[in-house]
């Protein structure tokens, strides 16, 4: 028991570091738009839709993480260093591919979106001011993805904490700066563009130093057993093509999350731009566990994809025990917070009254979502790590399910108030956890143990 819980914080201590400037991120870049001089709640939507569009986005390659870890983690298990070369170049090679694709679709992009994303003409110029500018960070954010599971595969969360924190810290610093100015050297800012301008810095720096660790730590006993044929063949073969049918089914899982996210913000984006405002703090808040429950989430994925590639069966049921304990802990500290703490939290994110007091009735949502939010992100670890791709994609369509017929649970009720609509959006969105951890529960033993 000692050990395990040993491997698993020093997994989950680093992550959890990293994790934690992660939401002050987007609350400082919330802060930082509901603090310039024109409408806050514009400001805040044009944040939102912005930042919604990358997730439409970014979420399609979710696998460059998820399947780069948990195959990383098998091979790592297997003591197969050339296999964990082989993968690194694959997802980052892979990485850059896609990166380029997404620039050249932008302007398509940002023209089909705006075809079902409703909200009014002043949120939707701010939010493709900010698409067009942060767009130019997407090589180094999908690279980035692939760094972050391959590190995590590898058993080394410190390199991906020290990753994260250039990131973070260098999103918070650079987006202040370049939005608010700096008086001492006499610039005034960009306004609204430095925001986005900030997170293109913050990225590029990530991705350097990301290189540099791989450099430092990897260079000899990893990458120098891949020859040049190797290198000529990393898209060929049995583990490549294991590598694509993986993220076939993660990238159904992807457009799942979109499906959720997007119609979380579109359909709140009909209730105004005050209830816009109001559900992307309410995101930005209930998601706080989430950056903590994360760090306990990869280190089961990382632990139970070793145990598998060493076939070790017993410690696999020892990470996913134990696994399971930090997190229904994580769950009940925060349960507190949000209960003692909510509209404090409400309070930094805004100044604004109006959106502050109609945040306040949407409050008893964070008490709830702790205990079913943390069950389905330590369970996505669990079975990413095991590379159960089929199962992760079927509770995403299950979650789909939970969400939308919810929601249209609430249609069928009648013309309701927009207080009491948004309301039934926050069950929804409890619904789509909820079919999740029942699903990855049922299917635990024969996805994950018996494997």
């Amino acid at each position: 028991m000692k050990t395990i819980n040993r491997d698993i914080l020093k997994l989950a201590v680093p992550s959890i570091l990293a994790n934690i400037t992660v939401p002050i991120v987007g609350m400082v870049d919330i802060a930082v738009a509901g603090h310039l001089d024109t409408s806050a709640a514009v400001m805040i939507g044009g944040i939102a839709i912005g930042t919604m569009l990358f997730d439409l986005l970014y979420w399609n390659f979710g696998f460059l993480r998820v399947g780069t870890g948990g195959l990383t983690a098998q091979a790592y298990g297997k003591e197969d260093r050339k296999e964990c070369a082989r993968i690194f170049t694959r997802a980052v090679g892979i990485a850059l591919a896609c990166a380029m694709v997404l620039i050249a679709i932008q302007w398509i992009f940002v023209k089909a979106a705006f075809l079902v994303v409703d909200c009014t003409p002043e949120v939707r110029a701010l939010a493709e001011q900010y698409f067009f500018i942060r767009i130019w960070a997407a090589p180094a954010t999908l690279s980035l993805m692939a760094f972050k599971g391959w590190f995590i595969g590898m058993q080394d969360s410190l390199s991906a904490m020290i990753v994260d924190l250039v990131v973070n810290g260098m999103n918070v610093l650079a987006s202040i700066v370049l939005a608010l100015g700096f008086s001492p050297i006499g610039f005034e800012g960009m306004g609204f563009s430095g925001v986005a301008a900030g997170t293109v810095v913050a990225q590029y720096s990530g991705l350097l130093t990301a290189a540099f660790l791989v450099l430092f730590k990897y260079r000899r006993p990893v990458f120098s057993q891949l020859g040049k044929d190797d290198l000529r063949s990393v898209f060929k073969g049995s583990e490549t093509r294991r590598f694509f049918v993986m993220n076939s089914n993660l990238f159904v899982r992807s457009l799942c999350f979109i499906a959720i996210y997007i119609g979380f913000t579109v359909i709140s984006a009909r209730y105004g731009d005050v209830l816009l405002a109001v559900s992307s703090i309410m995101m930005k808040l209930l998601m706080i566990f989430s950056y903590f429950t994360d760090g306990f989430a990869y280190a089961g994925e990382a632990l139970t994809g070793r145990y598998i590639g060493a076939k070790d069966q017993p410690m696999v049921r020892q990470t996913v025990k134990w696994t399971f304990v930090w997190s229904m802990g994580i769950a009940l500290i925060f349960m507190g917070i949000y209960h003692f703490g909510g509209v404090l939290l409400l309070k930094m994110m805004t100044s604004d009254a109006v959106v502050v007091s109609a945040a306040e009735a949407f409050l008893p949502w964070l008490l709830l979502m702790p205990v079913a939010g943390c069950a389905a992100f330590t369970w996505d670890g669990i079975y990413i790590g095991a590379t159960a791709s089929k199962a992760i994609r079927n509770s995403m369509l299950w979650a789909v399910v939970g969400f939308f017929a919810v929601w249209l649970a609430g249609l069928v009720c009648g013309d309701l108030a927009p207080e009491v609509s948004m309301h039934v959006l926050m069950g929804a969105y409890f619904a789509h956890l909820l079919a999740r951890t029942i699903y990855l529960s049922v299917r635990y033993k024969k996805d994950v143990l018996y494997l």
